[in-house]
């Protein structure tokens, strides 16, 4: 919906520079094209740059400030159930004078502080500011799908929705070698911490406290594993699905503008769609991504699927320089190299439907919540996993890339490790082999949350792993969704992240979900009738980009590919046993296993050029 930034002095006496908040801010007009606004009080200042959907008139101008003064309020989001507050807050006194969900959050933050929060339903980060005591209360919401950084500066409090907007107020721009790490063991960097030395983002389902003495709290305000112990038992959970999903589906509509679907050939958002045509909702525009390759297009059943509904199609293809231009721009969008290489790709369907809609329904989540990923399969029985390590040692499997990928993942003696690197690509043993690194990142949030797992889910572990992707893989997913269509100046909308499936489905057993070939099971029961056949059958393919043949045959890319060998990033003391030559040789002859070895260092390359340079001069790691 929005960008949001602001500057926080933590000496009383020190002025604002509104110069510097307005570059902050404008950093961020991406996210927010249609408004901007700034709140100056003193040492305290906010930005907005505001995407219109929700009362699209200038009465929904940020930051909005309480009559009396006290409180001023930034929000990126939405509140999908806000006109359910209509009754208790005039009877409280309050009149309404705009039709946004941003008035309503800011009077139920009058009325109740963060005691308020379990009532939303919704996704938002925002910031509230109180003049009166001198404090800034910030909050995002249970799944993390809108973002929020902060960091502290020669004492001074900054906070943005993209990190991008501290390195413009002049933040330095450090990559913290655990953070390195993580984002090589990984893919991403997972709970408080960042890429970035000194710059955290507030964790999903928690609030932060900050005064004018720089007494700062942080507490969580929602917690799954609680949420999911204390849920009552679900008796029916084909009929319990099927009405939550679509309630959450209802509210997710709730919008001033035009609304279009996120489309693939899967089972997530075809149910979408499915279920969008079973509630007559009128005006749907449903964007697909196409591929030359046909093993990885699922434009054609996509589009069957929507002329069957009667909803116009519209679908693109990248290609050579047009996919390189794009993933230069991903990563300056995602602020963090590009980890699930389908970057470029969501962007450039973001932009198709940025001429069409504002707001797009995507399917992000049901594969965390319901086991949709062929890699739990691995976690049914892990002694037999050991066994298929053994026999991966004799080369039987190691021509096909998949198996291959089983091999060198069943190597991984510990059940706790296979949990934590289920989602990674590679492994500690292949890391130590291709690029000479020993050792493990610290991952002290990822063991957090894998205790938290262990304890909900004792001796069960491909539940362990579903709850430690939702709080680990999928926000990193959200991170993806949320830059690149608010780098189209698009608002991304999740029905399958409405708080009631998260924690409901947390609480059926394992046949409810497991059960079959493809894992969804209670998805495929509650929408078999609304779908045709070939899409429940279909294989899933999950926006698969088949980045060997571009490297090797894409102009744009062999260019960069050999500019890839001589990289600053191997001027690293933390790289500086990789033979980049000699793994761009193993692509260059075919052999697609090197993939997974080389993308993470082409991004981090790519990165460093687009990115790094334009904020800074100096490389540092600390």
């Amino acid at each position: 919906m929005c960008g949001i930034n602001g500057i926080f002095h933590l000496q009383p006496k020190q002025t604002l520079d509104e110069t510097l908040l307005v570059a902050m801010r404008d950093s961020l007009a991406h996210r927010g094209p249609d408004d901007k606004g700034l709140y100056v009080d003193e040492n305290l200042g906010l930005g907005h740059r505001r995407l219109s959907v929700l009362d699209v008139s200038s009465a929904g101008h940020q930051p909005f400030v309480s009559a009396d003064g006290r409180y001023a309020l930034v929000y990126n989001g939405e509140i999908y159930n806000f006109k359910d507050f209509y009754p208790e807050l005039i009877a409280k006194g309050y009149t309404l004078k705009t039709h946004s969900d941003t008035e309503v959050l800011f009077y139920l933050f009058e009325l109740y502080g963060t005691q308020m929060l379990n009532r939303l339903q919704g996704m938002f980060a925002f910031a509230i500011w109180d003049k009166a005591l001198r404090k800034l209360t910030m909050v995002r919401d249970r799944m993390g799908v809108k973002p929020l950084y902060y960091t502290f500066h020669k004492d001074t409090f900054y906070f943005a929705s993209e990190q991008k907007a501290l390195f413009t107020a002049g933040i330095p721009l450090q990559i913290s070698q655990a953070g390195l790490e993580e984002y090589i063991f990984n893919r991403f960097v997972a709970g408080e911490n960042t890429l970035f030395k000194h710059i955290k983002k507030i964790v999903p389902g928690h609030v932060m406290t900050l005064d004018q003495e720089g007494n700062c709290t942080i507490e969580k305000w929602w917690d799954l594993k609680g949420e999911i112990e204390k849920h009552p038992t679900i008796t029916n959970p084909i009929a319990w699905y099927t009405e939550i999903f679509d309630e959450s589906m209802r509210l997710r509509m709730v919008s001033d503008v035009p609304v279009g679907v996120f489309l693939s050939a899967g089972l997530d958002s075809s149910s979408i769609l499915a279920t969008l045509h079973q509630q007559k909702q009128q005006d749907i525009q449903a964007f697909t991504i196409g591929f030359k390759e046909s093993e990885h297009n699922e434009a054609t059943i996509a589009r069957r699927l929507a002329t069957q509904f009667d909803y116009p199609f519209h679908t693109k293809t990248l290609e050579d320089g047009q996919l390189f231009e794009k993933l230069v721009a991903a990563t300056y969008f995602q602020d963090e190299p590009l980890m699930h290489l389908s970057e470029p790709h969501l962007l450039a369907l973001a932009e198709m439907a940025q001429s069409k809609v504002k707001v797009v329904l995507s399917g992000e989540g049901a594969d965390e919540l319901m086991g949709g990923y062929v890699r739990y399969k691995a976690l049914k029985n892990p002694s037999l996993l050991k066994a298929i390590g053994v026999i991966g040692q004799t080369g039987v499997f190691s021509h096909n890339p998949r198996l291959d990928k089983l091999v060198r993942y069943a190597e991984l003696s510990e059940l706790d490790d296979l949990i934590m690197y289920n989602g990674s690509n590679m492994y500690p043993n292949d890391l130590l082999k291709h690029y000479g690194i020993s050792g493990t990142p610290e991952n002290d949030y990822r063991h957090a949350i894998l205790k938290e797992a262990q304890e909900l889910y004792p001796n069960n572990p491909k539940r362990q792993a579903l709850y430690f992707d939702q709080h680990t893989y999928l926000c990193s997913l959200l991170d993806r969704n949320d830059r690149c269509t608010m780098g189209a100046s698009i608002e991304c909308r999740e029905p399958f992240l409405d708080e009631r499936l998260v924690i409901g489905l947390g609480t059926l057993p394992n046949a409810m979900l497991f059960k079959g070939k493809k894992g969804k099971y209670i998805q495929k029961k509650a929408m078999g009738a609304r779908l045709p056949k070939e899409v429940l059958d279909y294989k899933k393919n999950g926006l698969s980009v088949p980045w060997g043949d571009y490297l090797t045959h894409s102009p744009a890319f062999i260019e960069e590919l050999q500019a890839f060998t001589k990289s600053r990033i191997f001027d690293l003391p933390y790289f500086q046993h990789i033979n980049a030559a000699k793994l761009v040789e193993g692509i260059q002859k075919g052999d697609h296993r090197m993939v997974p070895y080389v993308m993470p260092l082409f991004m981090l390359h790519i990165w460093l050029k687009t990115y790094v340079e334009p904020f800074s001069s100096s490389l540092e790691i600390i």
